[in-house]
């Protein structure tokens, strides 16, 4: 049976900040008429990352997509002989017209669950995939440099939440438009007890994979770039005044 049709899709309402991206309810808002539209890919539908993502599946595994909206990533998936594929959100109402319009594909299941607070039992998951997610749970964020105290204990809990459903040798797939020197610091921590791999994907602009495996260890230089996401900020530098002068040797002045 052919899944059904959507109508083209408009542009999706903006919140009014971005903080919103962040919130239940702009999500429920957003989603009100999710059946009867296209779905929505953030950072790239599934041709865009097919050759780095297909490698790393077995047809066998149990996969989790996290905050799936409705991006056609798990139907993609299911088309791609990948059977057994759980979705969560934490908006009802996009979970809802999800299960209506993939109602032909029943190994396909669709959950209403916090990313933060998953209720599936430890090692439930060979594979654990998000796309975005974790971006709009950051987004709000002043400083992508520096990420607030709240910003790093919400990232804290949805990877806590992951390393803990993963199997002992299971992978975590973070497609996001965070490169690594954002990124990456939430990513390499012991803690989680997995190796760190990244991939860029896309043309003109570039999205990041990152490849996550369980039982693997990170790298000393991976370690070190972990170590900064909990080091106290630097001041900034005391502003330097150029002296009106013609003797003043501007170049000796200026902080490169």
């Amino acid at each position: 049976m052919a899944a059904p049709q959507p109508s083209m899709a408009s542009s999706p309402p903006l919140p009014k900040k971005n903080s919103e991206y962040r919130e239940t309810q702009y999500w429920d808002e957003r989603y009100r008429h999710a059946l009867d539209t296209a779905p929505y890919e953030w950072f790239g539908n599934f041709e865009a990352f097919r050759d780095l993502l297909e490698p790393e599946l077995q047809p066998e595994d149990r996969i989790l997509v996290l905050g799936c909206g409705n991006s056609a990533l798990s139907y993609e998936l299911w088309r791609g002989g990948f059977p057994d594929v759980v979705s969560v959100d934490y908006s009802p109402v996009v979970v809802a017209a999800m299960r209506d319009r993939y109602a032909h594909a029943p190994s396909l299941r669709w959950e209403t669950m916090d990313a933060r607070a998953l209720s599936f039992p430890t090692s439930s998951f060979d594979v654990v995939l998000e796309k975005g997610t974790l971006d709009a749970l950051l987004a709000g964020e002043r400083d992508p440099w520096a990420v607030s105290a709240e910003g790093i204990q919400t990232v804290e809990e949805v990877l806590r939440e992951v390393s803990r459903v993963l199997t002992p040798r299971g992978r975590f797939i973070s497609l996001t438009a965070a490169a690594p020197h954002f990124r990456g610091q939430h990513y390499a921590q012991p803690q989680y007890g997995w190796s760190l791999r990244h991939a860029s994907y896309g043309s003109g602009f570039h999205f990041h994979f990152y490849l996550m495996h369980k039982g693997g260890e990170l790298s000393a230089a991976q370690q070190a770039l972990g170590v900064r996401l909990h080091a106290p900020c630097s001041p900034p530098p005391s502003p330097r005044f150029l002296q009106d002068s013609d003797q003043e040797d501007f170049l000796s002045a200026i902080e490169l």
